[in-house]
């Protein structure tokens, strides 16, 4: 099993649960928005990403939810600085993960 594939399909249904999420309560948009402006400020992250986070976040609502579960090469990129991380709890995470391993075990 490619473990970088295996990586990517985690995050992009990983992001698919937060968008799901987000649908249900678009406040907390509020949080990811808070990060961003933090990453900028402190310059911890790679200043594009954050700008270009920032940016995404100030679209509105459906955009957000199209990008967070693009399989496009931007939106693969920037999931792996994701603002978005924590707002799945761990067993739901983990079972997130798990099923996406088994799925891709299957389609091997």
């Amino acid at each position: 099993m490619n473990l970088h594939e295996l990586a990517e399909e985690r995050s992009l249904a990983y992001h698919r649960a937060v968008a799901a999420r987000i649908r249900e309560h678009p406040e907390i948009l509020a949080e990811a928005r808070r990060r961003v402006a933090t990453w900028i400020v402190e310059a911890g992250r790679s200043r594009h990403h954050a700008a270009t986070w920032r940016e995404i976040l100030e679209r509105p609502v459906d955009e957000i939810l199209r990008f967070l579960v693009d399989p496009g090469e931007e939106a693969r990129e920037l999931r792996q600085s994701t603002p978005f991380a924590g707002f799945i709890d761990a067993r739901e995470r983990w079972r997130i993960w798990r099923e996406v391993r088994e799925r891709m075990m299957v389609a091997r």
